[in-house]
């Protein structure tokens, strides 16, 4: 739990360092993935290179679709925000913890109890308020509804990527596997770019510091570290946990973008800080009945 914890706040410095960046948002997440990847594989051929060689095809697989899932992710959630409003394309994300938590009974067997489900929706009502703090409504058009579906599909792709870590992670080191699904998940946003027609090396020392600092921060420490916690912990406990993302990312906006947040946006955060505790005692209240 305190690992998931550090992971969120390492997670919530993304905003910011993205806010920072001037380079399109493709370049700045296939960067922030393959240098993530270069960072983690050396120590996965250091430490469990024999791990490697006994993968199994179907664990192979499914560290690739894991990646593949993460990629559409960054990749549909980005896009979203040009065709819908930021409200409408966070709440619609952060939406994703109703994925995991009716996947993770009917895939990988995970009892999903009363509290839980209240935990979750008093989470998703928290997050929901933060992102209405200082939003106004998109006319609803075909853009708008364009957008809203690139929201859910991201949604439900880092779902699958929550899930996929959940089930691969009781079998698989933790390095040889994020070398995996990092290694796909920048393969996929390498050819995004491409086909996006981004340069791929015109940008400033500013940029890549930036680049690099997303791969240490939020992929190294965060990602990393939350891959870490699936052989621990419930997919749902961490998929919600997640929530407290932009809590955290709100204070980090306080104190380096001078960003004050309104009562609406603290008062969603308070929120968003219950349905997580809400969650996490049940699953210790459970763990320690053995039940």
């Amino acid at each position: 739990m305190v690992a998931l914890a550090f992971a969120v706040f390492a997670a919530s410095t993304s905003a910011v360092l993205v806010r920072w960046s001037a380079a399109p948002s493709s370049v700045a997440a296939f960067y922030r993935v393959l240098f993530t990847t270069a960072l983690v594989a050396p120590v996965a051929l250091v430490r469990n290179r024999a791990d490697f060689s006994r993968l199994s095809r179907r664990d192979l697989a499914a560290a690739v679709v894991a990646g593949v899932a993460l990629a559409i992710h960054f990749a549909a959630w980005f896009e979203s925000l040009n065709h819908t409003s930021v409200a409408a394309s966070v709440t619609i994300v952060q939406s994703q913890p109703i994925v995991v938590a009716l996947a993770a009974g009917l895939v990988l067997g995970e009892r999903i109890t009363r509290e839980t489900v209240a935990g979750i929706a008093v989470a998703v009502v928290g997050a929901a308020a933060m992102s209405l703090g200082d939003a106004g409504e998109a006319p609803l058009s075909d853009a708008t509804l364009y957008g809203n579906a690139l929201a859910l599909l991201g949604a439900v792709t880092v779902a699958g990527y929550v899930l996929a870590g959940r089930s691969i992670r009781q079998r698989v080191s933790l390095f040889p596997y994020v070398t995996v699904v990092y290694a796909a998940c920048a393969l996929t946003l390498g050819a995004l770019v491409a086909a996006q027609g981004h340069d791929y090396v015109a940008y400033p020392a500013r940029e890549w510091l930036l680049f690099l600092g997303m791969a240490v921060g939020p992929g190294v420490f965060g990602h990393t570290v939350v891959n870490w916690t699936l052989k621990h912990l419930e997919s749902v406990v961490v998929s919600v946990a997640w929530l407290g993302e932009p809590v955290g990312a709100t204070l980090l906006a306080v104190v380096l973008l001078a960003e004050v947040p309104d009562a609406v946006t603290v008062a969603g955060g308070a929120v968003v800080l219950a349905g997580i505790a809400v969650t996490t005692l049940e699953r210790e209240r459970r763990d320690g009945s053995g039940t």
